[in-house]
């Protein structure tokens, strides 16, 4: 009876640190993927163009579910016979939910955007750099212990300038050059 009982005691707790194990969150996450921006910069109302490109993410580790994230991302495109080709460098928050297989995520990131020199309409000059933000959500869906599939979305925000020939290159802007964004992105996340 007492090595029943001692057997039956190993079980479970062996089978209480398998469920801990499979649950414990990953510490740093590596994402890449594909990346969709609603309008160019250069769009303004009856050529308004949707750019494709890339996303790179970096979280670290988490403390109370809020974790530190470094998001890159860019874009190819052209419109107004214009190239438009910006990088982003953003950093920020993002905190998660763990429900199940799947973890809900809200974000906040700030940083830096930059851009052609000639990526206004008829490539005309414009301003090569702006302050950048987004803020969105989304969810990661584990496929096995350490890859998840990564669906988000979320608002983003530039202001790019044109810009007036040398030597003035003073500032303007004409109306509908947009400053409001979509941002959807999708892509793997692996935790490690």
């Amino acid at each position: 009876m007492p090595s029943r009982l001692l057997c039956l005691i190993a079980l479970l707790c062996l089978s209480c640190a398998l469920h801990a194990e499979t649950e414990a969150p990953a510490r740093f996450q590596i994402f890449g993927g594909y990346s969709y921006q609603s309008n160019s910069f250069n769009g303004v109302p009856g050529s308004r163009q949707g750019l494709n490109g890339w996303d790179a993410a970096a979280g670290f580790p988490a403390w109370h579910r809020l974790r530190f994230v470094i998001d890159i991302y860019g874009y190819r495109g052209t419109n107004l016979g214009a190239p438009q080709n910006p990088v982003f460098f953003t950093g920020g928050g993002q905190y998660g939910w763990r429900l199940g297989r799947e973890t809900l995520f809200v974000e906040a990131l700030v940083g830096d955007a930059g851009l052609n020199k000639s990526w206004a309409g008829n490539q005309m000059l414009g301003g090569t750099a702006s302050f950048a933000t987004l803020v969105g959500g989304g969810v990661d869906t584990r496929l096995t212990r350490r890859i998840a599939f990564r669906a988000s979305a979320g608002y983003q925000y530039t202001y790019f300038n044109l810009v007036t020939p040398p030597p003035g290159n003073l500032p303007y802007r004409i109306p509908g050059l947009p400053t409001n964004f979509a941002h959807l992105s999708t892509g793997l996340v692996w935790g490690f």
